[in-house]
């Protein structure tokens, strides 16, 4: 129970009488000579509201003159109306009970209400005194029963924080003792750490938007605290105190470095102070407080870094892990937080790339290539988009870039080199006309063009992680690793003539969309368009008929994007797993994922190779269609849906074009070994908005939803799931109709990815959708 609530129980327990002796009191006097009470009156008479005061004429506030008051509790005003379960109470502020008693000698403006201390009753301590806020807070007879400090600081704390005080819970302050700064603590707020941390960062708009009492409250605070006083010393000194983290300024930079986004101004200030000499072997608990310190740290890293170059592999890995013992630690510091630290963040998977390539997957048969690749290869795969998801700047680009090609370019060439002589076509992968032996019947299957083994990994996890069920398979892929031959080799399409048929003449796809469709419902599968499955939250569709659908396309984005496409797919992983909930809410047993390909990724671009354009009838990145009687030295393969046909594919991981990042088509591990997931489970209930549209005017993102919309938050991230990444001041609240707005402050993000999510009330994101801030030019 609020303090509020139990003064309020307090205050009416006086009318309490014995019917069979005594008569219903008229009314409740509250005598206040002081007016210590004043200020939490209109708190109290929200709370209450047969209380009346005494007071100039405004029957809006239920205050007027004494004759008022009589009028008042006998129900003669049309203007006032009081609860008939509820004893009047007139609060009396500037009057004493004495000043009542002594009728004669009262002002005339108090005689009307003299003759009511006979009719009523007085709500006075048990000495007959008038009850004070401290006198309720610590008589054990009918207050609070708490231990309250009786000097001066506090009982002037306590009557500024009045109206704070109320608010409180009566448990949250029991058993404590109370003094001038548990009250003024009450007063900015209860939170003085944050009130300093705001003061530091903006010490002129914190003064001038604090009243006078809250401000000198706050004062007393951090004197008695934190042996600082903001009247007496400037915002620079304090943030002096700060980087030295002496005594209670330990738990103040606890607090800074937990959410530093929140202080703009405040890191401003501390970058303008010069880092103490920490001499030749600094305490890293020191080092860390200190951006400029931490900023030399990562030109130390990106000089190393770029020094890779001129090493042989196995040192470099070397050198890695010793670049990572020095800089690892710096991930744990408030800079990293800040997004200041991307050497040393990427750091972690370049270490990771180099631990997994220390194993050549150079031997053996394909079969045990598989294996391998499978139990622990993709992982460096995986590091490597890791490490280029850090990328912020063109220096962190440098290092990141040199570093990668140092250990990852050799280990996957030597792999891609020893499958292409080892393939045996024909034996390995699925046969044509043979279905997966993890299908289901009544099974649901989604396509998902380019999902390579790492990014299948990371979606099982956040699969997993939504409490469904996975089981993890992987297949070959079939060649040329491409879509328009691995899709429908993986789609339910058993036996079809007219795959085969078809001659490969453009892109090596064998049939149209329009016959995939066909050849589909001919195999008893029913074909759900794109927009049925975006908008699954609000459809009802017949899970009695196995179905075939497509969502998430991973290669078009890597074609498009290169290698910022590391950038974007954990987004994009996270819309497939959505999609993936919603069909098995849906009601299908199971969700089959499947995929046509993998890919392979390099920055700085994949190595070329030559093959004259007089000598094919098409190329691509990393396969080609010859000319009839033409000779070239290139290998040559069988076509997947028709032996007969062969096209010849690049050797190792080289390209036929030059300024390939990221390309497919070939022999590799990264391109041919391709995950197959089988997701069961509960998918909990089916999501409950839908993101309709987003519509960008300037730097003001707008975004509609369809659905109950009620009690959600629109904010924009850079990563969906990161609240810290935030790009707006506040998320804003949905209004009638669907719609929320929030703007970017800083222009230099315009043309930048965000993602625009979704929250519910506990802060758990419920949608989400990729956007470009200030929309697509």
């Amino acid at each position: 129970m609020a303090i509020l609530q139990r003064l309020a129980a307090t205050i009416r327990s006086a009318a309490a009488y014995n019917p069979d002796v005594q008569a219903a009191p008229a009314c409740i006097l509250w005598p206040d000579r002081e007016r210590l009470w004043e200020t939490a009156i209109p708190q109290l008479q929200a709370e209450m509201p047969e209380l009346l005061v005494l007071g100039d004429y405004a029957p809006e506030a239920r205050r007027g003159p004494a004759i008022w008051l009589r009028c008042a509790i006998a129900n003669t005003l049309e203007d006032i109306s009081l609860p008939n379960d509820r004893t009047p109470i007139l609060y009396l502020p500037g009057v004493g009970r004495q000043d009542l008693r002594a009728v004669s000698e009262c002002p005339e403006s108090l005689k009307p209400l003299a003759e009511l201390q006979y009719r009523g009753v007085l709500w006075s301590q048990v000495n007959a005194k008038d009850w004070t806020p401290r006198a309720f807070l610590a008589s054990s007879q009918g207050g609070l029963g708490m231990e309250v400090a009786g000097d001066a600081a506090t009982r002037k704390a306590l009557l500024a924080a009045l109206p704070r005080l109320l608010q409180e819970k009566q448990a949250n302050l029991e058993g404590r003792h109370l003094d001038a700064d548990v009250f003024n603590t009450l007063l900015t707020g209860g939170d003085p750490v944050r009130d300093l941390l705001e003061w530091l960062s903006q010490p002129d708009i914190m003064r001038a938007s604090w009243p006078n009492n809250e401000w000198q409250a706050f004062c007393q605070v951090c004197n008695s605290q934190f042996g600082l006083h903001p009247e007496r010393q400037s915002a620079l000194e304090a943030v002096e105190q700060l980087m030295r983290r002496q005594g209670s300024w330990k738990t103040v930079w606890s607090r800074f470095s937990e959410a530093p986004h929140r202080y703009p101004q405040l890191i401003e200030q501390i970058r303008q102070l010069p880092p103490p000499d920490l001499g030749l072997f600094p305490d890293p608990a020191e080092m860390e407080t200190w951006p400029q310190l931490n900023r030399q740290q990562e030109e130390d890293l990106y000089r190393a870094l770029c020094e890779l170059s001129n090493m042989p592999a196995h040192q470099a890995r070397e050198r890695l892990a010793e670049l990572e013992a020095q800089h690892g630690m710096r991930r744990d510091w408030t800079w990293a937080e800040l997004g200041e630290s991307p050497l040393a963040m990427a750091l972690l998977p370049l270490h990771q790339l180099a631990n997994v390539t220390r194993l050549s997957l150079a031997g053996g048969q394909a079969e045990d290539m598989h294996r391998a690749y499978v139990q622990e290869g993709w992982q460096a795969d995986d590091a490597v988009l890791k490490a280029l998801a850090e990328i912020t700047g063109q220096r962190e680009q440098e290092a990141i870039f040199t570093a990668i090609r140092t250990v990852y370019l050799r280990w996957a060439d030597e792999a891609a080199r020893h499958l292409q002589q080892v393939w045996q076509p024909g034996v390995d992968g699925l046969k044509r006309g043979e279905l997966s032996p993890h299908s289901r019947q009544g099974e649901c299957v989604l396509f998902v063009d380019g999902l390579r083994l790492d990014c299948g990994k990371r979606l099982a996890r956040r699969l997993s992680q939504r409490g469904l069920d996975i089981q993890e398979h992987t297949t070959w892929a079939a060649l040329p690793s491409v879509t328009g031959t691995g899709k429908y080799a993986v789609a339910p399409i058993l036996g079809s003539s007219a795959i085969q048929e078809e001659p490969a003449v453009y892109q090596f796809t064998p049939i149209t969309h329009h016959l995939f469709k066909k050849l589909l419902r001919d195999n008893g599968w029913q074909v759900l368009e794109r927009r049925q499955v975006e908008q699954l939250h609000k459809e009802t569709l017949d899970t009695s008929q196995p179905a075939w659908c497509e969502f998430g396309d991973i290669d078009h984005a890597g074609h498009e994007r290169g290698w910022k496409l590391a950038q974007h797919v954990d987004d994009m992983l996270d819309e497939v797993a959505e999609r993936i909930q919603a069909l098995l809410a849906q009601g299908w047993p199971q969700v089959r994922v499947v995929t046509d390909h993998g890919w392979l990724l390099l920055p700085g671009d994949l190595p070329k190779t030559e093959l004259s354009a007089s000598l094919v009838e098409s190329k691509w990145g990393r396969c080609a269609q010859i000319k009839a009687g033409a000779h070239t030295d290139a290998a040559r393969f069988p076509w997947y849906w028709n032996e007969h046909e062969h096209f010849a594919l690049a050797e190792s991981i080289y390209c036929f074009k030059a300024g390939e990042t990221y390309t497919h088509g070939g022999l590799s591990l990264q391109e041919c070994v391709t995950p197959e997931l089988v997701i069961t489970g509960n998918a909990g209930p089916r999501p409950s908005v839908l993101i309709d549209d987003v519509v960008w005017k300037g730097l003001r993102c707008t975004l509609a939803v369809e659905g109950n919309s009620e009690g959600l938050l629109l904010d924009l991230r850079r990563h969906a799931g990161d609240p810290a990444s935030s790009l707006v001041l506040s998320a804003k609240p949905f209004k009638a109709g669907g719609k929320a707005s929030v703007v970017i402050e800083d222009d230099d993000l315009e043309g930048e990815t965000a993602q625009a999510v979704i929250l519910n009330d506990n802060g758990q994101v419920v949608a989400q959708r990729s956007t470009t801030i200030g929309g697509e030019k």
